[in-house]
């Protein structure tokens, strides 16, 4: 009896574990090409957490910025990267392109 409560503990032990809150948050996609976003203007749910893909299309590196979010992330030429978020209060939040200032900007609108 004493050897398969032991047995039973590391599975006891997983199933107590909460399951990542990121992986059931809605997941929304920024496409980065020729130095702009794409779409420039994303809607996302407000009071909500949800996963932000940002694939960049160009061959060099670009920075998402958002001072409003709070958030800095370097993405490498055809890669991708997954910035999580949230709940954000109803609101329109800038972010630009930190390479490329001039011609990469955008907003999320949490509503």
């Amino acid at each position: 009896m004493r050897r398969l409560f032991l047995a039973a503990l590391p599975a006891m032990f997983l199933a107590a574990l909460p399951a990542p809150a990121h992986a059931e948050d809605p997941t929304f996609t920024l496409v980065i090409r020729n130095h702009l976003f794409e779409p420039a203007r994303l809607e996302v749910p407000a009071n909500a957490k949800f996963r932000l893909v940002v694939k960049n299309m160009d061959p060099t590196a670009e920075e998402f910025e958002s001072k409003e979010l709070k958030r800095e992330k370097v993405i490498a030429g055809g890669t991708e990267a997954v910035i999580l978020l949230g709940p954000l209060k109803p609101g329109t939040y800038r972010f630009v392109g930190e390479y490329h200032e001039a011609t990469a900007k955008g907003v999320l609108v949490a509503k």
